[in-house]
């Protein structure tokens, strides 16, 4: 069993990789490594984990990417130290409350699930830097994504989105833009006045022969557009 091999030969330091191993479920030893700050298990067919996962207190990364997961369990929200949490290529359809307490949490990646809409969730994490939410199934925003002030980076990417709500006007750090392969047919003025948008992709989504002409005030500005 692929859960014994690599129990023998474990070496818990402060960060732990078990990437690509065929885990089908994670050692005892790592929930008991109580000075783990980085943890990797993504691309091994766990299915689940453990509450277990809530003893990590000293963690600042999770990486759970393709491990099969249909449920996030709620003590993911004791992490409190946790900076990245990534869970994209999973079976996701809803976040547990516990999320909402990771008031530290910087980059969030939840590309290639299943939600229909941005999880509320992820409102309080106001302290959140990159969002990727690229291939789901959102088909508009919530209007409390503006209040996500910290923002620098948001991918879109491969949602059916039509609209982008006004409220995005108040993420005035915002960087980088990923709309590429949307179902958005018209761009709102206000994009040209984010004073910190460096970059645009808005590709396959048909505003090739016809760009907006917010296109080419973002560009007169310095700004990378991506048709």
């Amino acid at each position: 069993m692929a859960t014994s091999r690599v129990r023998c030969s474990l070496h818990v330091s402060e960060q732990l990789d078990l990437r690509g191993r065929g885990l089908s479920a994670v050692p005892s030893e790592v929930w008991q490594a109580r000075g783990l700050r980085s943890l990797a298990l993504g691309r091994n067919p766990l299915g689940t984990i453990p509450d277990a996962v809530g003893s990590l207190t000293s963690v600042t990364a999770l990486y759970l990417d393709e491990t099969g997961l249909e449920r996030l369990p709620d003590a993911v929200g004791r992490l409190r130290e946790l900076r990245i949490l990534d869970i994209a290529h999973n079976r996701l359809s809803a976040l547990p409350a516990g999320i909402g307490q990771l008031s530290a949490l910087e980059v969030l990646y939840l590309g290639d699930n299943r939600f229909d809409a941005l999880p509320e969730e992820v409102r309080p994490l106001r302290a959140l830097a990159y969002l990727g939410v690229a291939d789901n199934r959102l088909e508009r925003l919530p209007d409390w994504i503006g209040e996500l002030e910290a923002l620098i980076e948001l991918y879109l990417r491969g949602n059916p989105l039509a609209a982008l709500p006004e409220s995005m006007a108040d993420l005035r750090a915002l960087r980088s833009l990923d709309l590429r392969e949307t179902a958005i047919a018209a761009l709102p003025d206000w994009l040209a006045e984010l004073p910190a948008l460096q970059r645009l992709d808005l590709r396959w989504n048909g505003f090739l022969l016809d760009p907006p002409p917010v296109v080419e005030r973002l560009r007169a500005r310095g700004c990378v557009v991506w048709l």
